[in-house]
């Protein structure tokens, strides 16, 4: 089976990317440490300090199920850092083809 990959887009409120910044940096090294997680990366925009692209894999629908209702996650990402957006966006997609 085929990995899960995630591309989620987030649009911080303005003057909330420090506090963001500093959550996600939490989140990610909990979720990099979790059993099927593959990849976690957080990418800024370099035209828009407020735009975060967040990057991540999980080896089946299993571990991106665990992830989602690991504490961390609530807690963090659904708890305290969605308030502090302005929009987010989220597609989960599995790769087709190599080229």
């Amino acid at each position: 089976m085929q990995p899960i990959n995630i591309f989620a887009k987030w649009q911080v409120k303005e003057g909330e990317l420090d506090t963001v910044l500093n959550l996600i940096s939490q989140v990610a090294e909990q979720s990099r440490a979790e059993d099927g997680n593959l990849l976690y990366i957080i990418n800024q925009s370099t035209t828009d300090p407020n735009t975060l692209l967040l990057a991540e894999a999980y080896q089946d629908e299993a571990a991106l199920d665990a992830h989602r209702a690991s504490a961390h996650f609530q807690k963090i990402v659904v708890g305290q850092i969605v308030p502090l957006l302005d929009t987010r966006e989220v597609v989960i997609t599995r790769e087709i083809s190599r080229v």
